[in-house]
């Protein structure tokens, strides 16, 4: 019987590589796995459509999931998650000290509904006290000009965002003090080619995250995987097929780095970080499914409505095809 050929964009992790090497196979479906930088993919993706299925930012999608007609519709499958205390960085001209000096300032951020910077704004609210509406955004390319919002928006008028130049980079102009800060999932070039001009705002930055993840127990994510909706509607079946093979891809990584004949990757203290790993936050450090996200999911979408991106507050339901929200059991 022939297989249903779908075409999946996504970058080459090792949670995912098994499907792009073809050793765990998606039920019922042949799978043309595009390795692509997440970037392209989300442009391609949110501008044309081209995929089948890819991977996406879970802001860009939570933007696309609250206007009529949404053009995809997700399986809880998050290959990205990032704590981003990491990516806050300033210009050592701000006079920036502590978090609370961010208010009043300009922030540059490569676009505002970026998921990494809705958790960064978010955090810096709900832990330190900046209100996300108490700066303005400086918009733009980090290293390359010209970079626009993937997503037309229509933002409160309390959010002040300005466009930067056409020949100006974000990188750049946190070096000069032109920014005062940078909200960014990418660590900005100039962080290493003017080390004393750019720093970061938490130095201790793993400190302060496993902080963070012992209070709220939020191991924040970045992607998800949308299936296009006419491709979808067409198959629903697909959603749970697909569902099935992503949590089969992982677990192969969790059996792996746990390997102790040899390495899986050139960390050297690869089996020691597995351990310590596990102590902090569970065998299933990376859980895929609704339930075991319900929380993290929420205070996501909360600060989505709150920083003006989706006009009413989503619920975490609303995001996944309704086949792969539970599950049978024997």
């Amino acid at each position: 019987m022939n297989k249903l050929r779908l075409t999946l964009a996504c970058w080459d992790y090792d949670r995912t590589r098994a499907l792009a090497d073809g050793s765990v196979p998606v039920d019922g479906i042949e799978l043309n796995y595009l390795n692509l930088h997440v970037e392209e993919t989300f442009f391609r993706m949110l501008r044309h459509r081209e995929f089948d299925v890819a991977e996406m930012s879970l802001s860009s999608y939570s933007v696309s999931a609250a206007r009529d007609d949404p053009p995809f519709i997700a399986i809880p499958v998050f290959p990205s998650r990032f704590f981003r205390q990491s990516c806050i960085f300033i210009s050592a001209k701000s006079g920036i000290r502590e978090p609370k000096d961010l208010i009043g300032k300009r922030v540059g951020t490569p676009e505002y509904q970026m998921t990494a910077p809705v958790w960064i704004r978010g955090i810096l609210q709900d832990e330190y006290g900046v209100d996300p509406a108490s700066v303005e955004y400086c918009t733009g390319g980090e290293e390359e000009t010209g970079r626009d919002e993937k997503l037309k928006l229509d933002l409160p008028s309390k959010f002040k965002l300005t466009r930067i130049g056409p020949a100006q980079t974000l990188a750049q102009m946190l070096a000069t003090g032109d920014i005062d800060a940078l909200h960014s999932a990418r660590i900005p070039s100039t962080l290493h080619s003017h080390p004393d001009a750019v720093k970061r705002l938490f130095e201790n930055y793993v400190d302060i995250e496993r902080a963070y993840y012992r209070k709220t127990k939020i191991f924040p994510i970045m992607h998800s995987v949308v299936i296009r909706r006419d491709v979808y509607r067409a198959n629903p079946w697909i959603a749970g097929s697909l569902y099935k093979a992503f949590v089969r891809a992982k677990q192969k990584v969790y059996e792996n780095l746990y390997t102790t004949s040899a390495l899986t990757t050139m960390l050297p203290w690869q089996i020691a970080q597995v351990e310590d790993v596990r102590r902090e936050m569970g065998d299933d450090w990376w859980p895929y499914g609704f339930e075991p996200n319900r929380h993290v999911l929420d205070t996501f979408l909360r600060y989505h409505h709150e920083q003006g991106l989706s006009k009413r507050r989503l619920r975490p339901e609303e995001l996944f095809a309704p086949e792969t929200l539970d599950s049978f059991k024997i």
